[in-house]
């Protein structure tokens, strides 16, 4: 299943462009896609701003960061530098997609995915210039999902 927006449910409801908002360290989330083009600004007001948009709105304002980012490789949450490299970053995004999965709807659209492989034909796979590889996201997703069913299944 490639998950991206205009794909149909549950593919676009999984997509980081949708809107689901959630609680992230605090802040305040639109969507998943607010909070990946945050990481991109090293002063958290400005990553509060972005926290709060969704899709393309978010995309593009992150855009203007990237060759900033791209050259050091470095990325930044709540005033903590982070290595785009590093297992701390990796961390970063597990909490992040952690916050998300308490979204019901989120929850649910990941459990009408059922055994379908998901991928993301859109996504990069070179970690340089992407916040998010397909792979990290893909890897993320699926893991989510089988917590939900564990959860599904004990309540």
């Amino acid at each position: 299943m490639d998950i991206r927006s205009g794909k149909g449910y549950p593919a676009a409801t999984l997509s980081n462009f949708s809107p689901h908002p959630f609680v992230f360290d605090g802040v305040e989330c639109a969507s998943m896609e607010g909070v990946l083009q945050a990481f991109k600004f090293d002063k958290p007001h400005m990553q509060v701003e972005v926290c709060k948009l969704v899709g393309k709105a978010a995309k593009f304002r992150g855009k203007k960061r990237n060759k900033h980012w791209w050259r050091i490789q470095k990325l930044w949450w709540q005033g903590q530098i982070y290595d785009r490299h590093g297992p701390e970053y990796q961390e970063l995004l597990d909490r992040a997609y952690n916050a998300l999965a308490k979204n019901d709807k989120f929850r649910k659209a990941l459990l009408a995915t059922q055994d379908a492989v998901l991928r993301h034909s859109l996504g990069s796979s070179s970690a340089q210039h992407t916040v998010l590889t397909e792979r990290e996201f893909v890897g993320r997703l699926t893991r989510l999902r089988d917590h939900a069913r564990r959860d599904h299944a004990n309540s």
